[in-house]
């Protein structure tokens, strides 16, 4: 079925005893997408991967590869890939010779394997490097080998289950970016298991917010952003603020429960009384983040809201923690729950 997605899941069920790690997940994985599968420990998305990769069975419900049940079939009867936080490199072997593993299982030539071994460390950028073994390599480096071995085959499906976790920030930030371009020159239907927002946000082409054990929204990133259908995630997918009684009726001029994201928030430092459409409120903490400044306001009317403002410059004004301030939101930026 060459239409069909290349991961249909219906009615996906997974319970553990009497805990339900993953209830009732209905989803639809398009061919040669880069999908995420973002939520907290415990939420169930990495039980979903390795149900998808066949190393759990589910409960209930069934598992499509390409319009083909899979619900069944052992992990080598899927054409999917997964790769570990851990990398699972072999530590005996060089750095070729993990590469060629797959190749090797599946009854490929010695040449043939060492020609498609060299091409795919070319693809991940680690020419030169066969005859190394793991323990000599970087950590980034070792998760370019893993993606390698990985890629070598050609799975219709790679999954990974948190792969980055174990990477300092910057090599993490910069092996989002190469993900990303790796999988755009493969071709390949990436899965991609975490609990970072921010790297589900940078690579994604939609995501799936877990939380316990269901999807609570399917969107690009744009739209999980921008357009949250629930306050777990407005909460968990950036920083925001739930508005809702006094605080709505006074900021925003009518009832009802409300998010809106801290680069939305107007604060006036003035001492003038609040006039229609603000709220007055004093700064309880002031966070310098680099490129932006974020506040926490205390509303009089109640709840706490953040505020975020760039840094334009060295001279750039600051609020200071327990200055009163005025807070106002244009209605067009907030999200009616």
């Amino acid at each position: 079925m060459d239409d069909a997605p290349a991961i249909r899941l219906t009615g996906l069920r997974k319970t553990f005893g009497p805990t339900v790690a993953v209830d009732g997940v209905d989803l639809e994985i398009a061919d040669g997408e880069f999908f995420a599968m973002l939520g907290p420990s415990g939420s169930g998305k990495t039980t979903v991967l390795r149900m998808i990769a066949g190393f759990e069975q589910p409960t209930a419900g069934s598992i499509e590869l390409a319009g083909a049940d899979v619900t069944a079939a052992a992990p080598f009867q899927r054409d999917v890939t997964t790769v570990f936080q851990d990398y699972a490199l072999f530590p005996h072997l060089s750095v070729r010779q993990n590469v060629e593993y797959g190749l090797a299982v599946r009854g490929v030539g010695r040449s043939a394997r060492r020609e498609l071994a060299e091409q795919a460390l070319a693809g991940v950028r680690m020419t030169g490097l066969g005859d190394r073994k793991p323990a000599q390599l970087s950590g980034g480096q070792r998760q370019r080998v893993a993606l390698a071995r990985a890629l070598v085959v050609r799975p219709r499906v790679l999954l990974l289950d948190e792969p980055l976790g174990a990477l300092d920030l910057k090599l993490r930030q910069q092996m989002q970016v190469e993900l990303k371009q790796l999988q755009r020159e493969a071709g390949i239907t990436f899965v991609f298991v975490t609990h970072d927002q921010e790297e589900a946000l940078t690579m994604s082409d939609r995501i799936a917010v877990f939380n316990h054990g269901r999807i609570a929204q399917v969107g690009t990133a744009a739209e999980i952003y921008e357009q949250p259908r629930t306050e777990f995630v407005a909460g968990f997918v950036g920083a925001s603020t739930v508005l809702s009684g006094q605080a709505a009726v006074d900021i925003l001029g009518r009832p009802g429960t409300f998010v809106v994201r801290p680069e939305r928030v107007r604060l006036a430092r003035t001492e003038s009384a609040a006039a229609p459409g603000q709220a007055a409120g004093t700064i309880a903490e002031v966070v310098y983040l680099g490129a932006t400044t974020r506040y926490l306001v205390d509303l009089e009317s109640g709840p706490r809201v953040t505020a975020s403002e760039p840094n334009t410059g060295a001279g750039a004004a600051t609020a200071r923690r327990g200055e009163q301030v005025l807070v106002s939101i244009r209605p067009g930026d907030v999200v009616a729950l």
